[in-house]
């Protein structure tokens, strides 16, 4: 049997670092992708060049799934502190789920081409 506990020193650095973790990686991209954007050429083609190599849109997927679980982390955080009623904090967090799940598929669509 797992002993788990609810509060005290460690409660919350799982979440803490997941919060850090992702805001260093959309730190990064976007750090990267002004200097690249600035660097390019200001014309149609130059552009279509650059966002279909792999690294590109690689590393934008990878950033946009850490949006999402930074966003997870925040919204959950918030309705967990203000929303008392179990019911509807549950159906929050579902629709919550439903919403950023469905924001994956459509983001690998957009970034992959993905009809």
């Amino acid at each position: 049997m797992v002993d788990r506990k609810l509060a005290g020193a460690h409660y919350g650095l799982r979440d803490w670092a997941m919060q850090r973790a992702t805001a260093v990686i959309m730190l990064i991209y976007t750090v990267a992708f002004v200097i690249f954007l600035l660097s390019l050429p200001n014309n149609y083609e130059s552009w279509q060049v650059f966002f279909s190599q792999i690294w590109v849109k690689v590393f934008t997927q990878v950033t946009f799934i850490a949006v999402l679980l930074h966003a997870w982390v925040g919204i959950r955080d918030l309705w967990m502190d203000y929303i008392k009623p179990f019911g509807l904090r549950l159906f929050l967090q579902v629709a919550t789920i439903v919403w950023l799940v469905c924001c994956l598929v459509y983001s690998v669509k957009v970034i992959w081409g993905i009809v």
